[in-house]
């Protein structure tokens, strides 16, 4: 693995030599943020990539939070101080967002 790869550096080539996909550094956030993200799209909040517009649905967007709810109550006690900040800041975010979609909080 190239765990002490530079994240910066240039992609990996692949076996043709031609540069291949860059990845990010394997750490917490690459955990949490795909829920994060997905999230913001269910909310309508980000436009979804691949759809190329909203695809709004409140419901899946709830249960991505309840499973990042679930996650840091699973993890609590065993976050260094930055990742349980991470978490706990697009937890805070994300039911904020969600609040005002599901007509809870009025801003």
């Amino acid at each position: 693995m190239d765990e002490d790869r530079d994240p910066k550096a240039e992609p990996p080539e692949t076996a043709e030599g031609e540069p291949g996909e860059f990845l990010p550094p394997l750490d917490f956030a690459s955990i949490v943020f795909p829920f994060y993200s997905q999230a913001l799209i269910k909310l309508g909040s980000m436009e979804d990539p691949i759809k190329g517009g909203e695809d709004v649905d409140v419901d899946y967007a709830k249960r991505l939070i309840d499973i990042l709810d679930l996650l840091k109550e699973r993890t609590k006690g065993n976050l260094q101080p930055k990742e349980s900040d991470f978490l706990e800041s697009c937890l805070i975010q994300l039911k904020m967002h969600y609040m005002q979609k599901a007509n809870i909080l009025k801003v």
